[in-house]
């Protein structure tokens, strides 16, 4: 699924928010400025816009703040614009104890500019949880308790060395891919400052690859 570009009307809403403070404006009379009188469209569009981020409405004190400037013109200017990823659950970094869970607890929200894609095709978010991982870096950032993961589900077929999401026994975890050809098993690896013994998967285990990490989303605060 392809990430929708802005309406004209939202385009227009928000480059007026730019330059002007629309708090002090009638929905008309913003209306009258983006060429769409209707109030109920103006009310619609800027909240598709809060929706994505682009603009707060404070409804008890009447007013619309708007990001950063860079932000906005990052839409406007150079075709930046944010990705809805699915999140399905979370992926242990320690043992695998945490159930694989496919259902759909709510959407990221992501500018293409921070993980290099143009849409979401493919793509889905798991929650980290635990510390196995806090000495692997994918895209020089590390992975620590509670960021998100950024998982190409299309991506199933691992090199070595990789970062990847896998499910054993039905449980979730995230490990770096070792192929142990040599004694005819795959060795899932942690990159800790703690001590995390390898997993060792033989070829007839409950075991696949679910996708690689691309990317880390870092939790706020």
């Amino acid at each position: 699924m392809e990430a929708q570009k802005l309406h004209p009307i939202q385009e227009k809403l928000l480059r007026l928010a730019k330059n002007r403070n629309i708090s002090a404006l009638s929905l008309r009379e913003i209306g009258e400025l983006v060429g769409d009188k209707s109030a109920q469209k103006i009310k619609h569009h800027l909240q598709q816009l809060e929706k994505r981020g682009l603009l707060k409405i404070d409804r008890v004190k009447g007013t619309i703040e708007k990001p950063q400037e860079g932000w906005i013109d990052g839409f406007l200017e150079h075709g930046k614009r944010l990705l809805q990823i699915p999140i399905v659950g979370v992926a242990n970094c320690g043992p695998a104890e945490v159930l694989a869970d496919e259902n759909i607890l709510g959407y990221l929200r992501v500018s293409n500019s921070l993980i290099h894609r143009q849409d979401n095709a493919g793509l889905f978010a798991v929650r980290a949880d635990g510390f196995s991982m806090n000495q692997a870096r994918v895209n020089h950032k590390a992975i620590n308790d509670g960021d998100y993961l950024i998982v190409d589900g299309d991506d199933r077929v691992p090199d070595e060395g990789e970062v990847i999401l896998s499910v054993i026994d039905g449980a979730a975890n995230v490990k770096r891919f070792h192929r142990d050809a040599a004694h005819g098993q795959v060795a899932l690896l942690s990159d800790s400052s703690e001590d995390f013994a390898p997993i060792y998967i033989g070829p007839d285990d409950d075991f696949f690859v679910n996708g690689k990490v691309i990317d880390v989303i870092k939790r706020a605060g």
